[in-house]
């Protein structure tokens, strides 16, 4: 109650889980291209595990939240003449993540626009077990990031907020559970409109590359990377990033509502829900 009563602690509240929901939003668009290759049945519960994870995850991760920041410390330091740094826990996830990203955004590309049909090629790639490892992994990496940001945006509040380590704790975790809540409602309807629109899937893919590299990035500026004695490799601001995707989706969102029903779209490999509508569609025509 005495957090409750507190406005310094609701502005927390309000903000974190402003940050959560901003920060999953590249988790709902991986959400909604891996659960659109699953059977129609299948495309909740893959979005439902795959947020309840994200949100395990995080909670998880700030109950250990010293763990965490201990993983900070390199473990492995070198020197080659013209590239220097240490290697860490936190910058191995976070690069290694960053990695995985590219891979399957890069794939997701090529098998959407060049690639044979999954659902007939091959079973894996098409389950719902394969489909759920895919997001957990990516949730460990997401997880971190969020967390991370988190606890640096309580710790660096201005003036001191006034309730605590304890306190910080369970508004951290009241965020996590909100923003999450939130993006269950939906992220339905945003699967259901990434696979509708072409478009919106292979910007989705963009912004998944986008995000790689960033990760990448942030992997080695937690290592200090430094190249030829001192060049130093810096973090991508995450305000740079999120700008460039809601103007591009922005951008976008202007063509359909201008080329609406001017004529049908390209349907892309996996496309499960596209495919349904345009058979449809001939078959009142």
């Amino acid at each position: 109650m005495e957090i409750l009563s507190n406005p310094n602690a609701w502005v927390a509240l309000l903000t974190l889980t402003f940050l959560e929901i901003i920060l999953g939003i590249d988790n709902i668009v991986f959400l909604s291209i891996v659960s659109g290759k699953l059977k129609e049945e299948d495309q909740p519960k893959a979005r439902k595990i795959g947020l309840l994870l994200a949100m395990v995850f995080r909670i998880i991760l700030l109950f250990g939240i010293t763990w965490v920041m201990s993983l900070k410390e390199s473990f492995c330091d070198f020197d080659w003449g013209f590239v220097t740094g240490g290697i860490s826990g936190q910058s191995i996830i976070v690069f290694g993540g960053g990695l995985f990203l590219l891979y399957k955004s890069v794939s997701e590309i090529h098998h959407k626009l060049e690639g044979e049909e999954e659902g007939t090629s091959g079973k894996a790639s098409s389950s719902l077990s394969a489909a759920v490892l895919q997001i957990a992994l990516l949730n460990i990496v997401f997880s971190f990031d969020s967390i991370l940001t988190a606890v640096g945006l309580v710790s660096a509040a201005e003036p001191p907020v006034g309730f605590g380590p304890a306190g910080a704790l369970e508004i951290m975790i009241g965020a996590i559970v909100t923003s999450m809540i939130i993006m269950l409602i939906f992220a339905g309807p945003v699967s259901k409109f990434v696979n509708q629109h072409p478009t919106i899937q292979i910007l989705g893919l963009s912004f998944l590359i986008l995000i790689g590299v960033m990760l990448l990035a942030e992997g080695s500026h937690l290592a200090d990377i430094k190249f030829f004695g001192g060049t130093e490799v810096h973090s991508i601001p995450k305000g740079y990033l999120y700008f460039a995707i809601f103007f591009s989706l922005f951008v976008e969102f202007l063509n359909l509502r201008m080329k609406k029903n001017s004529k049908k779209p390209v349907v892309l490999h996996n496309s499960k829900i596209m495919d349904k509508e345009l058979e449809d569609t001939d078959i009142t025509d």
